[in-house]
């Protein structure tokens, strides 16, 4: 681990993303031994009027109309013994560019977006006596892919890649071909999973698998605390299926889900998370008896309820997308304790088929939910959170030292 070495980490994920991100993770286990500026993506015009209302936004509000960058200290690290080793910037709004189709007009908008997050670096580097560091870039090829080596001069250019991008139809529009630019133009490739590393192996000087990892110490406090019931489902006495996470409309099998809270109606399906699909509204799931939504919660918050959940559940579609995910929330549901039913949509899920169901079917999927709930006990326990130990982001920030240090003999 080389402690004189600053880090530099541009994201797709704002420090006050709603829900759990990789690179923020990551940062809170850099910021031990090592100094991190965290670029947030820029606002577009169209983020500033979509997110107006936003406290953090109105925070922003007199910079974001004069186009210029400012620092942030996020309060979620406030009471950490490092944040002196943390430092946000916010890059000047841009214009979305999204819509157009490639060719002149794209090309010179983009480069113009772009100059504008690479002077954001620029300034960062500058103010803050930034010498050796390393640059790394999460999930965010439209903006400062690798910083170019005749501008700056970083150890090494590092591409992190988290997800398919080219499953996502506004991302593969323009975002595949930057994506390849990034990974082609980086010393080192890092993917969450075996098929990311198929998928990139080609393009990449160097690639290494890292997996996603959980923040041990929050979701432990699910099994050694006692938190009252939330009030979303204060007056359930059911046992209840509980699912944790972003319901998207590309990796989460809605059928699956209403199948689930149809078959178990002596039980209550508790969905944990931000509704960003038309699926719950069209197949119904909203209005049966025993589902609850809460709603996006604060990580820190999360413990609350999956204390209360008997089952917890990845009901995830098995698609091009879902294979190449390793997701966050299978050591977050291990840490916690809980006894966990997936679906097989993926070569790094079945990594975890000794300590968690993995039903090959929807039908095995609802039949597994009350046998789950009968066999978990404290030794089941124990073997899945001596598991969640050892995907920890202390292990994984380890990893991605030993990844540099040996890239830069």
């Amino acid at each position: 681990m080389r402690k004189d070495i600053d880090i530099i980490y541009f994201t797709l994920f704002p420090w006050d993303h709603p829900y759990s991100s990789v690179s923020f993770s990551f940062s809170k286990e850099f910021i031990k031994n090592n100094r991190v500026f965290y670029i947030n993506p820029p606002y577009s015009y169209r983020d500033f009027a979509t997110r107006f209302n936003n406290k953090f936004t109105k925070e922003r509000m007199s910079d974001l109309l004069l186009h210029k960058m400012r620092y942030e200290n996020p309060p979620q690290l406030e009471k950490s013994p490092n944040k002196e080793n943390f430092l946000a910037a916010l890059p000047p709004m841009v214009p979305p560019i999204n819509f157009l189709s490639p060719g002149g007009m794209y090309t010179k908008m983009r480069d113009r977006n772009n100059r504008k997050v690479l002077n954001t670096i620029k300034k960062v580097i500058k103010d803050n006596n930034i010498k050796d560091y390393i640059f790394m870039n999460c999930y965010n090829p439209f903006y400062a892919g690798y910083l170019p080596r005749d501008e700056f001069n970083p150890l090494l250019n590092i591409y992190q890649c988290i997800d398919d991008i080219s499953q996502n139809s506004y991302t593969l529009k323009h975002g595949l071909e930057l994506e390849r630019n990034a990974v082609q133009n980086a010393d080192v490739t890092i993917v969450t999973s075996r098929e990311l590393r198929n998928i990139w192996k080609k393009d990449s000087q160097e690639i290494h698998i890292v997996h996603n990892a959980a923040d041990i110490d929050i979701f432990e406090k699910t099994l050694n605390e006692k938190f009252e019931k939330p009030e979303e489902i204060k007056g359930v006495t059911t046992k209840i299926i509980g699912f944790v996470g972003n319901l998207d409309d590309l990796r989460v099998d809605y059928p699956l889900i209403k199948k689930i809270a149809e078959k178990h109606t002596d039980k209550t399906l508790l969905l944990v998370g931000p509704i960003n699909n038309t699926e719950v509204y069209e197949l119904g799931i909203d209005k049966m008896p025993n589902v609850i939504f809460t709603g996006s919660k604060d990580i820190r918050d999360l413990p609350r309820y999956l204390q209360y959940m008997d089952v917890a559940i990845i009901p995830f579609l098995l698609n091009t997308l879902t294979k190449s995910i390793y997701p966050l929330k299978i050591n977050e549901y291990l840490a916690a304790g809980r006894a966990v039913i997936a679906t097989n949509f993926s070569e790094d899920i079945r990594t975890f088929n000794e300590v968690i169901h993995i039903a090959e079917s929807g039908n095995e999927f609802v039949n597994l939910i009350d046998k789950a709930i009968d066999e978990h006990d404290a030794d089941k326990i124990q073997k899945q959170v001596a598991v969640a130990h050892s995907n920890t982001w202390e292990a994984r920030v380890s990893q991605v030292w030993d990844i540099v240090e040996n890239k830069l003999r």
